[in-house]
């Protein structure tokens, strides 16, 4: 292989520091320790590799190698993120999406959360149905005692996952799946009403056509005892989906899924039933089966005259002939995943850069042109992908279950893979490729970016910068203007066709996001990831038309968002959102928070707690009003690391009381930090001088409440926030766009959390809430 320079690869700032902190490996000091060429060249070699296992020569190994290098080299087709860390290193795990069997009994309970834990520690996500868990109260024999339910137990595997999820470049998330008949679905559909509560889960609903047919019949339907097989009661079919719309419409979850669809599409039905997916929704799997998933990138699929159809089709050969290669090169967690995996060899193969692709051949992307483009090419890509596998099945053999799969009963040519298509998310991945991002419109054409010491750029969607200078409205100020605006809409100086080109998620009308996904579920075997982006004032009837729309146009499942629907939002100053020159950043109102002042008296207590590094004294002043109001921190050691650092933490916990954060807000994020030198207190382990001041704040709470019922007055004392648009530093967006879509500050870099294609993720440093 050719060496290529950094130059060469042509990867963008942005792609560059995401693939240093995610992917590079690094040495104790963690360090990088390989050039983003030289992971490319890590991954090209250990993926050619499995050719030797099917008889080629070395020579036509290393002409295999050098095809996977040049086109992960030039972003036209990068794998799922676990191959691009993991691929030649000791790990070895290389897939991204996991389905586990849940059955009803504490052994395969705790036999599952440990299966869990392994796959998330190996930078797996995983997807669950509890339908086979009996429902809440019901009697356990062996016991005499009752089953706390499935919503119970989704929160030990929630804990588990968190505990799992502190270290790791890839954190393992979960998707928890519930047949609309069982027992417990009205708990399920509100589990995460309060979004504080099972976090590490997406949640759907598995959506029967029998629910569908009662529902819009406003007749009841018999809910299912998952051990008796028999009816265990009824509900109103109409009542329980308006129960569905309004918590959708209220956070964002439950998602829906059509089961029933989703196994009419079932390859291998003998092996199984399809009960669950993996986090994003998009990967159906049997249980104890994963897949590799991997995208091409349409964006670099556009020549002078159009699509480059050679160049997509024989991009899309070489890259299932990738993903083959990855099933044999995997080091699966667990042998019977292996087994599965193997017995089926299912690949995911999708695309990103879809709206690039638009842009470029001038197509709107809410038009019957759009969908229909989506479709001729998803069409495309489904044919060459199975022309490939077929051609593999030549050379390999078919998947070993091909005999007992569909296929076989219609008497198709044998296949290497028993599923060929997938579209996922592709949040980090379009980042390295520096394309938008799945099939997901952009967000924003134009977006301002922080660079340091408060000196801001306005950075602008190339493509867009290249019509503008063509068309000769480029200016500096006009970018600003459409940064702060968040659309072109209605902006005289664009000229209208290129008002109509360039549309961002929340000028289209969300009924064209459920038909462009329906286009391209049409040529995908699997699922497709997408986002229904809804405006704040979209009402509940809005999120059932568009839940009706899904079924009826052929989707398997559908997830919506309406804008500012999460309680959680950006509280602090906002940070930079940016994700390559391509993804997009726009800006929220920066928001001033004014502190209370000091009373010149003020009282409190002193609590002596013991820590691994000596005794701390906690003192806890409050005001005349006798709420918390301020925090000191001593260990009897004058000067000193440890002090200073505890002077600072004191003076934050008192910032942040004096700005009306509740004291438990403060105590659940200090609580459980660990140190290497814990301590044994009175009434339990003390993991850290952090964790010290949580409880003693705790018990201070407590205290009040039994006297003042303190926890009250706080809830009931506000502290006015004063909102300074355009002001300040960090990110600014008025006008239609909203901070809607922003969900949270990013665990890893501090910046925006986005809700997009089914998820929360940062367009900054790639951070995945689903792994």
């Amino acid at each position: 292989m050719g060496k290529k320079s950094g130059t060469d690869l042509k990867l963008s700032e942005n792609a560059i520091k995401v693939l240093e902190k995610r992917y590079l490996k690094k040495d104790d000091d963690g360090k990088p320790v390989e050039a983003p060429e030289d992971m490319f060249r890590r991954v090209a070699k250990n993926i050619a590799s499995a050719d030797s296992h099917y008889g080629k020569t070395p020579g036509e190994v290393a002409k295999t190698q050098t095809e996977f290098f040049e086109m992960m080299t030039d972003l036209d087709f990068l794998p799922n993120s676990p191959t691009l860390m993991n691929a030649g290193r000791e790990l070895q795990q290389l897939s991204a999406c996991f389905v586990l069997s849940i059955d009803d009994s504490m052994e395969s309970i705790f036999e599952t959360i440990k299966d869990t834990a392994l796959i998330h520690k190996s930078g797996g996500g995983t997807g669950f149905s509890f339908s086979r868990l009996r429902g809440k109260n019901s009697p356990v024999r062996s016991t005499g005692g009752i089953s706390s339910g499935p919503v119970s137990f989704m929160k030990v595997f929630n804990a588990a996952t968190q505990a799992v999820k502190q270290g790791g470049t890839r954190r393992g998330a979960n998707m928890g799946i519930l047949r609309v008949d069982h027992p417990d679905i009205l708990e399920f559909i509100k589990c995460k009403e309060n979004d504080k509560d099972i976090t590490n889960f997406n949640i759907s609903v598995a959506i029967t056509e029998d629910f569908i047919a009662k529902a819009l019949k406003n007749e009841e339907y018999d809910l299912i005892d998952p051990r008796s097989k028999k009816s265990f009661g009824k509900l109103n079919a109409k009542d329980v989906w308006d129960l569905v719309i309004k918590m959708a419409w209220q956070n964002g979850e439950p998602g829906i899924i059509f089961i029933d669809r989703i196994n009419r599409d079932n390859p291998t039905p003998k092996c199984g039933a399809i009960e669950s997916t993996n986090p994003c929704g998009e990967q159906p799997l049997l249980p104890y089966e994963s897949c590799n998933l991997g995208s091409v990138n349409l964006s670099r699929m556009v020549g002078p005259g159009g699509i480059d159809w050679n160049k997509l089709g024989d991009t899309v050969e070489k890259a299932v002939h990738f993903l083959d290669n990855v099933i044999d090169m995997n080091a699966y967690p667990l042998k019977r995943i292996s087994d599965t995996t193997k017995s089926n060899r299912k690949i995911g193969l999708g695309v990103m850069g879809f709206a690039d692709m638009l842009f470029m051949l001038g197509v709107r992307y809410d038009s019957g042109d759009g969908t229909a483009l989506a479709e001729k090419v998803m069409k495309f890509v489904l044919e060459r992908a199975r022309a490939a596998s077929q051609k593999l099945a030549v050379e390999r053999g078919a998947f070993p279950n091909f005999k007992e799969s569909v296929y076989d009963t219609k008497g198709a040519k044998p296949l290497r893979n028993a599923t060929l298509t997938t579209i996922a998310p592709t949040g980090t991945l379009s980042i390295i490729a520096n394309c938008s991002s799945g099939i997901e419109p952009i967000f924003a054409i134009s977006y301002i970016r922080n660079i340091m010491d408060n000196v801001k750029m306005v950075e602008v969607h190339p493509y867009f910068r290249e019509v503008a200078d063509k068309k000769g409205f480029y200016k500096p100020e006009l970018m600003n203007l459409i940064a702060q605006k968040g659309t072109i809409r209605g902006m005289q100086e664009i000229p209208e066709d290129v008002q109509a080109l360039f549309v961002t998620a929340h000028d289209i009308v969300p009924d064209w996001h459920i038909k462009m996904q329906a286009a391209f579920q049409k040529y995908t075997n699997n699922a497709v990831s997408k986002t229904v982006n809804l405006p704040q004032e979209a009402t509940m009837e809005d999120v059932r038309a568009i839940y009706m729309l899904a079924y009826e146009s052929g989707c398997k499942g559908a997830t919506i968002y309406r804008d500012n629907s999460r309680q959680e939002q950006v509280l602090s100053k906002p940070h930079d959102a940016s994700s390559g020159d391509k993804t997009e950043r726009v800006e929220i109102a920066p928001v001033k928070i004014i502190p209370r002042p000091r009373p010149n008296v003020t009282v409190g207590t002193t609590t002596k707690i013991a820590t691994g590094c000596g005794n701390l004294y906690v003192t806890i002043n409050v005001d005349e009003k006798g709420l918390p109001f301020e925090v000191f921190m001593s260990m009897g050691k004058a000067g000193g690391c440890a002090m200073s650092q505890l002077e600072a933490l004191g003076r934050l916990v008192s910032l942040a009381l004096r700005s009306g954060i509740e004291a438990t807000a403060i105590i659940e994020q200090i609580r459980g930090i660990r140190c290497p030198s814990p301590s044994w207190e009175k009434g339990g382990r003390i993991f850290s001088c952090s964790d010290a001041i949580a409880r003693v704040l705790e018990r201070r709470l407590h205290g009040a409440s039994k006297t003042k019922d303190l926890v009250s007055v706080l809830e009931k004392t506000k502290v006015a926030i004063e909102i300074e648009p355009g002001t300040g530093e960090g990110l600014s967006r008025p006008g239609k766009q909203k901070k809607g879509d922003i969900v949270g500050v990013c665990p890893d870099c501090g910046n925006a959390l986005w809700h997009t294609e089914g998820c929360m993720v940062c367009n900054s440093c790639g951070y995945s809430k689903c792994g």
